[in-house]
């Protein structure tokens, strides 16, 4: 009997970490279940489709809009009038998607957390259509918590018990899941740490850049930026963009690297800057100048071609997670600045949580800083990531093993 699962919370288009999440639970379910069929609840249907290239995965339109109006309307009333069950599978792809449903898998990579209450209506919204259907919801390796503000802390205590299997992300999420006394959590990894890649995706990433930029005497540094670090550097009084530039100008003039400046979330045809770095990055090209030491990857690449060009790289900069993620899963020694609990739970996988710092410290003599210790440990650390990833990946694994007894158990 075929399986179906239904998904939110990620994307093929715009952040390539959700792409990567997505793409993981199609590859590993896809083996595991077979037969299975996937229904993707989009934000951006549009550009999903046409990015979409598993012919087993439909992409439905569940814009902001579309989700928390029309589809948790429509949901609601297939819970309480019985009768209409049948017209409104007819009528509504999204219904009908989540009628045949044997698991609903949330991929939203950090919810219900404090200081992010302007996301939870959403966070609430991805999940509550399913519930009213009684269709089993796991929530995928993610960060939540902490719970202390009253909105956010009834929100979770409201909604995080109904789910068939919360995953976390990580010791800091677990804890916190912990301290609400939820019974349904299991420790794991981010799902991306499973993505596969082929040869094939190998060559067709390297279509979109030079790949003798690597094959030099000179290392190349990675560098991944991110606008919700932007934003959360410039409003504290920073610049962000302009101690990225004067960075690579020094990573090049004085250290002798090459750099690779990598966006890992972007969306072509908008300058729109929610999930997408590709502004930022074309800014921060600009700034710098023509250089053949300077290599700006300008188009939208699968998230397997982001992971094959950051495992080019010797040294990695990010601040974007999913990028991180990348650059941990190919073994390349990472400096984070992150902004979020997120990134230190991952990296305490790897015994590597002091390479990263929040925007409290961010500036430029500690960035220099920070990162002439990594190139100095660069073999220490590399050796760290190589004997540390094959744990991490059965702690990513746990969450199919989780999917599937739920799938095979909800029927």
């Amino acid at each position: 009997m075929t399986k179906h699962i239904v998904i939110i919370g990620s994307a093929l288009s715009g952040n390539k970490g959700a792409a990567a999440m997505l793409e993981s639970a199609v590859q590993t379910l896809g083996t595991a279940l077979e037969p299975v069929e996937f229904t993707l609840l989009s934000m951006y249907p549009d550009e999903d489709a046409a990015l979409n290239l598993y012919p087993n995965l439909r992409i439905v339109d569940a814009r902001p809009l579309e989700l928390g109006v029309r589809i948790n309307t429509l949901a609601l009333v297939y819970r309480l009038l019985p009768p209409l069950r049948a017209t409104m599978r007819k009528r509504y792809r999204a219904i009908r998607a989540l009628a045949s449903a044997d698991a609903l898998l949330d991929q939203g990579g950090i919810t219900f957390v404090d200081g992010r209450e302007k996301f939870l209506l959403y966070n609430v919204a991805s999940i509550l259509p399913a519930l009213n259907m009684k269709v089993p919801v796991v929530k995928c390796a993610q960060a939540l918590g902490t719970f202390r503000n009253p909105i956010n802390r009834w929100a979770a205590t409201t909604f995080l018990p109904k789910m068939a299997t919360i995953v976390s992300r990580g010791a800091v999420t677990q804890q916190h899941l912990d301290e609400l006394g939820l019974t349904n959590t299991v420790p794991g990894a981010d799902y991306a740490f499973l993505l596969e890649l082929t040869d094939a995706e190998k060559a067709e990433a390297e279509q979109h850049f030079d790949r003798a930029f690597f094959d030099t005497d000179r290392k190349v540094v990675g560098l991944s930026p991110s606008v919700v670090m932007q934003k959360n550097i410039d409003g504290a009084g920073g610049d962000y963009a302009g101690e990225l530039v004067e960075f690579m100008r020094w990573l090049i003039d004085e250290r002798g690297y090459r750099v690779a400046l990598i966006p890992h979330s972007v969306r072509t045809g908008t300058d729109k800057t929610h999930n997408n770095d590709l502004p930022l990055c074309r800014d921060l090209a600009a700034r710098f100048g023509p250089s053949d030491d300077l290599l700006f990857i300008e188009t939208e690449m699968s998230s397997q071609g982001l992971r094959h060009v950051i495992g080019l790289c010797d040294l990695f900069v990010a601040s974007r997670f999913h990028a991180m993620v990348s650059s941990l899963a190919m073994a390349v020694p990472t400096l984070v600045i992150g902004w979020s609990h997120k990134y230190q739970e991952v990296l305490d996988m790897f015994g590597l949580a002091e390479w990263a710092f929040g925007r409290d410290k961010f500036s430029q003599a500690h960035l220099r800083e920070r990162f002439d210790a990594l190139a100095a440990n660069e073999d220490e650390v590399r050796g760290k990531l190589r004997e540390s990833l094959p744990a991490v990946k059965d702690k990513a694994r746990v969450q199919v093993d989780e999917i599937v007894r739920i799938a095979v158990g909800s029927r």
